[in-house]
């Protein structure tokens, strides 16, 4: 972990002052490749066979929700800022990884004791959503924001950084329920 935040570290350096698009999709390609195959460690029997669903569903549920956020509430100017896109991607992937790699784990689980697809299904969604609806409801309670409570100590007003704040919550749970219900989805015709 230390290693990896040290390297990126320096590499966020160089991603931020660039003004190539194309090497902000090259961080993204990379952010989906890796979130796919860690979302499936808690099922390492088949994670080659599901690997293209947990791809595909990462990919859709975080995509559109990064799009959705930087293009439509944010409406970047370039399309891909890295300064904030990178950043927002992150967060936004690691969100549709920790959904997919519960769903998958429960999902699973609830097959090997014979429960019906259809309801193995349901409690798997619900079991993949279990972090982020506890985030959303111990927000300001129980934790308190990294992003929001650092905008306030650089200065930005309490109320533009609640908003900012408001906008990531809902953008990881979007990318959550998306990425999660279309694992779903997918992980049947498997």
């Amino acid at each position: 972990m230390v290693a990896q935040l040290l390297l990126v570290g320096y590499v966020l350096v160089y991603i931020f002052e660039t003004d190539a698009p194309w090497v902000v999709l090259g961080v993204l390609g990379v952010m989906v490749v890796a979130a796919s195959w860690i979302a499936l460690r808690t099922v390492p029997s088949v994670r080659g066979k599901l690997y293209r669903h947990a791809f595909a569903s990462v990919l859709a549920g975080g995509g559109l929700t990064l799009v959705l956020v930087t293009q439509g509430v944010l409406d970047l100017d370039p399309w891909y800022e890295p300064r904030f896109v990178v950043p927002l991607a992150g967060m936004i992937f690691a969100a549709s990884m920790n959904s997919v790699s519960i769903s998958a784990e429960r999902l699973f689980a609830e097959l090997e004791r014979s429960v019906p697809y259809v309801d193995a299904r349901r409690i798997a969604l619900q079991a993949g959503l279990i972090p982020i609806i506890n985030t959303l409801l111990a927000v300001g309670l129980v934790s308190l924001p990294g992003f929001m409570t650092g905008q306030i100590l650089s200065g930005v007003s309490p109320l533009v950084a609640v908003r900012y704040q408001v906008m990531v919550m809902c953008m990881i749970f979007g990318a959550s329920g998306l990425s999660a219900a279309l694992f779903l989805t997918l992980a049947r015709r498997a």
